[in-house]
């Protein structure tokens, strides 16, 4: 297949990307390095994908239309998997028009584009805290998502609904993942397990929000990788699937596993909930279980152990 990936330079497209080029597939790889984080780290995120003859990266951003015209018409894609986003809850809160930007106006642009050359097979990624504060758990796909936490969560749900218009009015196959915090090599640096590892290596205290208490379903990039891949060959028509481990762990819990691993100990300090924040993420994965034969195999402690043996490379 001949597949596209904004995004492709992150953390799970360039993982992405690496995947389907040892399957075989042919990869247009886009993304402009947001400065959210070091855009050093996406160029060597994709340098091993870039030695590949079938990968053939483009920098650029999709809120730029003549861009994507250029792309859409030069390349005849089979599936477009659409994980450009700009990221961070607690960053939106203070620009949430740049968030609204970029994650919906952007994604209406490859919706568009998509429809415009015919191509039927599109994945998007969502995000876990399109559930908001939802008091019941685990989360469920048909749980009401009507009151998110912040401008990042209201941007996601808001592409989710643009995405079931166009499979609505245009008949494409559109299948949306909510992806439940993924972690591994290549993390962004911003993200609880990354952050709370370079702070214990360093002595440096750790700010445990909510208390501790805040509970998140750790997915590892394995995993996410192979649902994403599993979408490609079992998803049709429209579906939202959660994509997550339906074992979630507090914070409290995540920082002296890391100090375990780390052989460390961890200085704490725990500190009241942040605005926007979800005080716990749960999935439920039943659904992409059966559908899309999605079965996660990385328990925390083996994917922390992972992460800080490659922490430690670096």
């Amino acid at each position: 297949m001949n597949i596209l990936i904004t995004g492709s330079a992150g953390f799970i497209g360039s993982h992405l990307a690496e995947k389907l080029l040892n399957e075989k597939h042919e990869i247009i790889g886009l993304d402009n390095f947001d400065p959210f984080y070091d855009p050093k780290i996406k160029k060597e995120n994709i340098a091993i994908a870039l030695k590949n003859p079938r990968y053939a990266f483009i920098p650029g951003d999709i809120r730029d239309q003549k861009l994507l015209a250029k792309i859409f018409s030069k390349h005849h894609f089979d599936c477009v998997i659409h994980l450009a986003a700009k990221v961070g809850v607690i960053p939106s809160l203070s620009r949430p028009a740049e968030y609204f930007e970029i994650n919906v106006q952007g994604a209406l642009n490859i919706l568009e584009k998509a429809r415009s050359h015919k191509i039927k097979k599109i994945i998007l990624a969502s995000s876990s805290s399109v559930y908001g504060a939802n008091l019941k758990i685990p989360f469920s796909e048909k749980d009401p998502t009507d009151r998110p936490l912040s401008p990042y969560a209201a941007s996601k749900k808001a592409m989710e609904i643009l995405a079931f218009t166009f499979h609505k009015l245009y008949k494409m196959d559109i299948a949306i993942l909510r992806f439940f915090t993924v972690y591994g090599p290549r993390q962004r640096p911003d993200m609880a397990i990354h952050k709370f590892t370079r702070l214990i290596s360093q002595g440096k205290i750790i700010p445990l929000y909510g208390q501790g208490k805040t509970e998140r379903d750790y997915t590892y990039i394995d995993d996410i990788i192979q649902g994403i891949v599993n979408t490609i060959k079992y998803h049709r028509k429209f579906e939202i699937y959660n994509l997550g481990t339906d074992q979630p762990i507090d914070a409290l819990r995540l920082a002296r596993l890391l100090e375990k691993t780390l052989n460390k100990k961890a200085k704490i300090k725990k500190m009241p909930a942040q605005d926007g924040d979800l005080p716990r993420t749960w999935a439920d994965i039943t659904k992409a279980k059966k559908i899309l034969r999605y079965h996660p195999q990385t328990e925390i402690e083996i994917g922390t152990k992972k992460f800080v043996e490659w922490c430690k490379k670096r």
